[in-house]
């Protein structure tokens, strides 16, 4: 769909990072802009520094009650939904799959996985009704390829975002809903502060993620074009390319 004939935008972990970054593209397009957050400090924050396109919602994304409550908030304020941005998450525990607290894997599941399934569940079907919008759910570049130990029940959650963007893809085609799957790769965002407090656990302790030549802003923009142009596949940093490639190569030598 056209930025332009968007009237509402809904975006979760939109109080930082890659969201926040989407919801100012956004608003640049003069979009009105709902941001979602578990976090009511961060919402806070945001919204001093905005003006009349923003509204905050606190809202845990597990919470499937509290989903039915932010869109009915979110759409008696700016009006029916035409972007959905299910960008919320937390980061990999570190630990391998035999050393990995079972709390953890449901943890990573439920926020990273099952969040972006509540988000759909709670919109799409009013998006396929009206015949319009889109649809971005946010993976990771660890959803299309096995990185290193220690990231496995994140990569699995990613790998489900993946399959599920697929999936609502095909099943959305042809009632003019488009979707859009956002793999990005090393951006510094807030992902280890959030993890912490949502009481996730880190390998490095919760300390600042490296630097990167990819900034939210720029990540912010390439979603607008995908948005635009229903690509499939949002890749922020094509680089990592050959990776994947290993992968697929792997799979078309197994046939």
């Amino acid at each position: 769909m056209q930025i332009s004939q968007a009237k509402h935008a809904f975006i979760t972990g939109g109080a930082s990072g890659i969201g926040l970054a989407i919801a100012d593209a956004l608003a640049s397009r003069a979009v009105p802009v709902t941001i979602a957050d578990i976090d009511a400090e961060a919402l806070e924050e945001v919204l001093a520094s905005r003006g009349d396109l923003f509204r905050g919602q606190v809202l845990d994304t597990r919470d499937r009650e509290a989903w039915a409550r932010a869109k009915s908030e979110a759409e008696a304020a700016f009006g029916p939904v035409d972007i959905l941005v299910n960008n919320a998450g937390i980061g990999p525990d570190g630990r391998e799959f035999a050393d990995m607290d079972p709390q953890s894997f449901d943890r990573v599941i439920s926020i990273n996985l099952t969040g972006v399934f509540n988000g759909v569940s709670a919109f799409a079907a009013d998006m396929r009704a009206r015949g319009a919008g889109h649809i971005v759910n946010t993976s990771s570049l660890a959803g299309l390829t096995v990185g290193r130990p220690g990231v496995g029940g994140y990569t699995v959650a990613k790998f489900g975002v993946v399959a599920l963007s697929e999936t609502l893809r095909q099943e959305l085609a042809s009632h003019g809903v488009g979707v859009s799957v956002l793999c990005p790769g090393l951006v510094a965002t807030n992902l280890p502060r959030t993890t912490l407090k949502l009481g996730g656990q880190l390998r490095n302790g919760g300390g600042p993620m490296p630097a990167s030549d990819v900034s939210p802003a720029d990540v912010g923009a390439m979603v607008l074009r995908g948005i635009e142009d229903n690509q499939l596949y949002i890749i922020t940093h094509p680089g990592e390319r050959p990776s994947v490639e290993r992968r697929a190569q792997a799979i078309r030598e197994a046939f």
